[in-house]
């Protein structure tokens, strides 16, 4: 049976359908899209109220973890146990995952954790099928992967809406937007970008959200549904890859056009063991990772079980990974690779940026 709130969401969005988006009508949409965002955060606490949180509790290992999406039968079990040393049960019909199974890929040195979690079908972040605890899962993951059957295609656009209506945001860097209230002066807005959503309708926005006195500092283009994102605070944002599977049961001819409309995704059949070299490599591509190597004073360093990091990551994560200690007693660091001038070069400070590939001797007092 529909709550108020179900029934006042779908008017406001067939609204939303029905209003065609421009300058003069980007001010009503944003305040629409708000109303939705408002009424969908009720209509979750009055689901949730009373009732056990719901969700798989799920051990993270490994470097990284990478969770497997995709619809009933896709073949995602017979991928995790061809990539890794799970032995998940496989049969030929759907939901046969009845749990979160776990499987570890050793690749290039990095040890990465692959979930595979129940199919996810239409509708699923309203509950249907097990789709609220599937999608709990992918809020500890590194990476989605998309698994799609090439002779089921349309699964994607459904997939993504899931994932979107999950509050987890595919392919999309967090805005660097950052929102401090205030007690009085209304709503200052500064940016170091051009907006591309009208003053006015920010204003708006926030108010909906019962914001009105505060200062909005705008530092990366976002539009009225990156805003209502932000001041929610709520998404994970993460990044994927799209695994076509059962290539082998499709004409060469088809193949081909089906790759020009999928052109970053890898093609696969995970019963035939086609292309699993390659995904193993995108997937490690994808995780953005960075291997380092340890050495202690006047001695070799140990090239054979790096540390694995993420691009980006500094002293700070390097030393935490070691020891949680480690960071509070750092002393200094000697470096040998591309993230110094000089090999053996000096680093005094934990926010010093690593490379790939970097010999790293750590000192502590």
């Amino acid at each position: 049976m529909s709550s108020k709130n179900t029934e006042k969401i779908k008017e406001l969005e067939e609204e939303l359908k029905k209003t065609k988006y421009n300058k003069r009508t980007q001010h009503h949409i944003g305040l629409v899209k708000a109303k939705i965002a408002q009424l969908k955060q009720k209509e979750e606490t009055r689901k949730s109220a009373g009732k056990k949180s719901e969700g798989y509790s799920v051990k993270k290992s490994g470097d990284a973890t990478v969770i497997m999406v995709g619809f009933p039968s896709v073949g995602k079990s017979t991928l995790l146990n061809a990539l890794t040393n799970a032995q998940s049960k496989t049969a030929a019909y759907a939901f046969t995952t009845l749990t979160v199974i776990p499987g570890l890929l050793e690749y290039k040195q990095a040890k990465i954790q692959l979930l595979d979690v129940p199919g996810i079908v239409s509708g699923a972040a309203d509950g249907s099928g097990r789709g609220r605890e599937v999608l709990s899962v992918i809020w500890s993951a590194d990476l989605v992967l998309i698994i799609l059957d090439i002779n089921e295609l349309h699964h994607y656009d459904v997939i993504k809406k899931e994932l979107s209506d999950a509050r987890i945001r595919v392919d999309q860097k967090k805005p660097d937007v950052r929102i401090r209230k205030k007690s009085k002066n209304g709503i200052q807005i500064a940016s170091t970008v051009r907006l591309n959503i009208q003053k006015e309708t920010i204003r708006a926005i926030l108010n909906q959200f019962k914001i009105m006195n505060a200062e909005i500092l705008i530092r990366t283009p976002i539009d009225e549904d990156q805003l209502i994102d932000v001041i929610e605070g709520n998404k994970k944002y993460v990044p994927s890859l799209i695994a076509v599977n059962k290539i082998d049961t499709v004409s060469d001819e088809l193949l081909a056009d089906i790759k020009s409309r999928f052109p970053n995704a890898v093609f696969i059949s995970a019963e035939k063991k086609i292309n699993l070299e390659k995904l193993r490599e995108s997937i490690f591509n994808q995780l953005d990772f960075i291997r380092i190597y340890l050495k202690q004073p006047g001695k070799k360093p140990d090239l054979d079980e790096p540390m694995v990091l993420f691009k980006g990551n500094t002293l700070t994560e390097l030393c935490l990974k070691i020891h949680k200690d480690f960071a509070a007693k750092f002393k200094f660091a000697r470096i040998w690779g591309t993230s110094v001038k000089y090999d053996g070069q000096m680093k005094t400070k934990l926010e010093h940026v690593l490379d790939d590939k970097d010999i790293v001797e750590l000192h502590m007092r």
